[in-house]
């Protein structure tokens, strides 16, 4: 046997977002004597060192935000043009794919894909503007279109939309089962009270994520439920403005901020219900998870219904009325429903990484043909 295929796989970092928990999860279930993954990103990512650990290999140029549009395009330019053996450049950055690929097709690179993430840009104007400029060029410059979900889909590809195929972001299920004794053992670590309730939420401190209206809602949840703790995984820009906001209404004792987690299998299992009121997303890996867990979700009717496993688990609620949340999370408290899903849920409906891994493999052996 030779040595495997090296697909490019190019993002801005390998942090724990989605995108790359997803391709994390991918590339842990590869064949990877068949498909070896290597990465161009611009910033250093907590997966970097697994990565390397796997035979994966890290480039790195800067960002645009650093250096400004035009260096940042010879900086891709010349990635490409002293890198011509990727034969496969696969990326995962929404409209700025545009860019990346555009110098990848100039370079002679024969596939390549712009794999959709999301349903709408972050930033300011200027900002929403560049991006769109980058996006005009997925459609000439792109030779195949894959996205989390149609919803996606359509966002990013626009008169291609026919032409994408939906890979399904999978996880590793049997990770994610209900496990009472991992419940109490999380639980004791985060010194939670045993009679307390607990709304869980994982994500990055990002404007999309809406936690401002979350801890809205749980203000007016603890005037009724004084038991209740909220808990928020994750990172970012807008940490310490929710955190100050935590503070001002007094709720610093009921709400913990854990950062970025590494074992967030372990710590779905203490949570009782999971709360994600998102203004836009692609199709969210943590949502996946949390009905792998059995867990209760209420989430935003911003979010693509794809994402419910049928497992009546998921409950979409419009953001315009905060009371309705709470008529809702008072629901789902009383009907304390049992954490065990059915076996085969997420596989029977293609989230089980295994089935994501093997057509993703097989895609990329197919094209080179």
């Amino acid at each position: 046997m030779g040595d495997p295929i090296r697909i490019l796989q190019v993002v801005v970092n390998m942090n724990r977002g989605g995108a790359e928990t997803l391709l994390m999860n991918l590339y842990r279930n590869m064949d990877r004597s068949k498909v070896q993954f290597d990465f161009l990103t611009s910033k250093p990512g907590v997966f970097d060192a697994e990565i390397e650990e796997m035979g994966g290999r890290i480039h790195r140029i800067p960002y645009v935000s650093d250096i400004g549009h035009t260096k940042y395009m010879q900086a891709l330019e010349q990635f490409f043009e002293t890198h011509p053996h990727y034969q496969i450049v696969h990326a995962h950055m929404d409209k700025m794919s545009g860019f990346v690929l555009r110098a990848a097709k100039k370079a002679g690179a024969p596939v390549r894909i712009a794999h959709s993430h999301n349903t709408s840009s972050e930033g300011g104007v200027a900002a929403r503007v560049y991006k769109w400029v980058a996006g005009t060029f997925i459609s000439s410059c792109a030779t195949h279109f894959v996205a989390c979900s149609n919803k996606a889909a359509k966002w990013l590809f626009a008169n291609k939309v026919k032409k994408a195929m939906i890979l399904k972001n999978g996880i590793e299920s049997e990770k994610f089962a209900f496990s009472p004794e991992i419940r109490e053992q999380v639980r004791q670590e985060l010194e939670l009270p045993s009679e307390s309730y607990v709304l869980g939420h994982v994500g990055r401190f990002a404007h999309q994520k809406n936690h401002s209206f979350l801890i809205d809602i749980f203000a007016q949840l603890q005037q009724e439920k004084p038991n209740a703790v909220l808990i928020l995984a994750g990172d970012g820009p807008l940490r310490a403005e929710i955190e100050k906001k935590v503070e001002t209404l007094h709720l610093q004792d009921k709400v913990k901020f854990l950062g970025v987690r590494s074992d967030i299998t372990r710590l779905l299992q203490a949570f009782d219900m999971f709360v994600f009121p998102s203004l836009h997303e692609g199709l969210p890996v943590t949502l996946i998870e949390a009905q792998g867990a059995g867990l209760p979700c209420l989430i935003s009717d911003e979010i693509t219904q794809e994402v419910d496993m049928g497992i009546q688990l998921v409950e979409r609620i419009s953001l315009e009325n905060k009371s309705v949340w709470i008529d809702r999370i008072n629901s789902v408290i009383a009907r304390n429903l049992p954490r065990h899903i059915p076996m085969f849920s997420l596989s029977n409906n293609g989230y089980d990484i295994k089935n994501s891994a093997a057509w993703t493999e097989g895609f990329y052996l197919g094209v080179l043909r």
